[in-house]
């Protein structure tokens, strides 16, 4: 999936939340604007929006970071089979240590044990990469907690809105719905809020789990190339002697 259409698919999944609650809750009372529908949701509304503002700072850094070009680049990978080509073993880890960045650190790891053969190599890289695909599982599983606390949030709001409507009836003798309105409003918008935050945020994990996985394994498989042509070149030097 390249960058145009992640960030096409992230911004239309944020979109989702704003809009579509938006559209519901208009659409449940034609008289009362979104805001005077969302002043109804009281504190737990707030923490919803805070949720969807932390789900959205999320996928702009994931935009951003969590892409071939970030954790790959194409020059840095070119450089690192030259130096390794010549022999220059020190100036590749060099490279790694100031690139940074997934393949870098399997690169990294797998030059470090060089002199341990081919096998030790692998290895390393290997134990190295489930490091770094670990690192981008932990850092995208953010978006699947914001995906699960909102329709949690929702249900608070929801069982807050019941108490206040039924506070409403102890207090009047002869309630009527109009008494009982803004309790239920409470109740239906801030479920209707947090189902969206739900659907949004859960949808945006699993565009990127499945993105960060494939990317892993093509990442591993460069490494192992490059770690191949390290084997290549020490078993040349080692049949001139």
């Amino acid at each position: 999936m390249n960058l145009s259409r992640i960030k096409s698919v992230s911004l239309a999944a944020l979109a989702m939340v704003a809009l579509s609650t938006l559209a519901l809750a208009q659409e449940a009372h034609k008289t009362q604007s979104a805001w005077e529908l969302f002043q109804h949701t009281g504190i737990v509304g707030w923490l919803m929006v805070l949720c969807s503002v932390s789900g959205m700072a999320l996928v702009i850094e994931h935009v951003v970071n969590i892409r071939r070009e970030k954790l790959a680049p194409t020059p840095l990978i070119q450089d690192l089979e030259a130096l390794i080509s010549e022999g220059s073993y020190d100036e590749a880890i060099e490279m790694c240590e100031q690139e940074g960045g997934y393949v870098s650190t399997l690169v990294k790891a797998g030059l470090l044990m060089r002199n341990l053969g081919y096998e030790e190599v692998i290895n390393s890289v290997g134990l190295a990469a489930e490091e770094e695909s670990f690192k981008l599982q932990a850092k995208i599983s953010y978006l699947s907690l914001i995906g699960n606390i909102g329709p949690l949030l929702g249900l608070l709001g929801t069982v807050t809105g019941m108490i206040t409507a039924f506070q409403r009836i102890e207090q009047l003798k002869a309630p009527t719905p109009k008494d009982l309105a803004s309790g239920v409003y409470e109740s239906l918008v801030n479920t209707t809020m947090g189902l969206f935050i739900g659907i949004t945020f859960l949808t945006c994990f699993f565009i990127y789990k499945n993105m960060v996985t494939r990317m892993s394994l093509q990442m591993n498989l460069q490494a192992v190339e490059l770690m191949r042509a390290l084997a290549d070149k020490e078993a040349a030097s080692h049949g001139k002697h």
